[in-house]
């Protein structure tokens, strides 16, 4: 009667332990092809399918091109994802592009639901991720160059070049989501309370009043 219990103990625990792993990327799909209806009203855990579709669902031209990178963060993210492919939809598969100007900066963020991985086509990058134990591994990378962000972490890339940069991404998502740290705290609607950031980060409530302004 033990071993029984045992063994069934056992079996609960490897099919528990396969379900988990299931829930490592986006749904399986469950016919050939599914095009997003982004105008559908109808809310699901994904988009609902179009009934009429044609081959240019399945294309998409926005990577050929640099994006402008004339911002704070002298850099920009031009998204194959879902949003603006909707032929990815149930795929589980999204690409970006990210361009940099001469020290422009992906900032430290995080994509909730896919591992990224990058490809590097021009330029030198710092490349670096933290894990949940505060560990940083950290690379330069160049053209050519292969890295990998793991699901969820918080990640970023700079460019350490003297010329502008970029790099091509694939996500296992078809809308990876991404939180930038320092926009998701102080530019968060409504505000995060400014005596918790003071707290979290031990610095005044001014300081954190100042660095919230500079990002409205």
């Amino acid at each position: 009667m033990v071993m029984l219990q045992f063994s069934a103990v056992a079996t609960c625990t490897v099919l528990l332990s396969l379900a988990a792993s299931s829930l490592a990327g986006d749904a399986d799909m469950l016919q050939d092809v599914c095009v997003a209806d982004l105008a559908s009203p109808i809310k699901l855990n994904g988009f609902p399918c179009k009934a009429a579709i044609t081959a240019d669902d399945f294309f998409f031209a926005g990577l050929k091109n640099a994006g402008n990178t004339n911002n704070p963060a002298g850099s920009n993210v031009t998204a194959a994802n879902v949003q603006s492919f909707p032929g990815v939809n149930t795929l589980g598969v999204s690409m970006a592009r990210i361009d940099y100007a001469p020290g422009g900066q992906n900032p430290p963020h995080t994509h909730p639901r896919a591992t990224e991985i990058i490809f590097v086509t021009q330029g030198i990058l710092e490349v670096g991720f933290i894990t949940t134990a505060n560990k940083l591994f950290t690379k330069t990378v160049t053209v050519g160059d292969v890295f990998v962000f793991p699901r969820g972490l918080v990640h970023f890339q700079q460019n350490r070049g003297r010329g502008p940069a970029s790099i091509i991404a694939g996500f296992n998502s078809q809308l990876q989501g991404t939180q930038v740290i320092a926009t998701t705290l102080f530019a968060a609607a409504p505000p995060v309370p400014s005596d918790v950031l003071a707290k979290a980060f031990r610095i005044d409530n001014s300081q954190v009043d100042a660095i919230k302004a500079k990002f409205m």
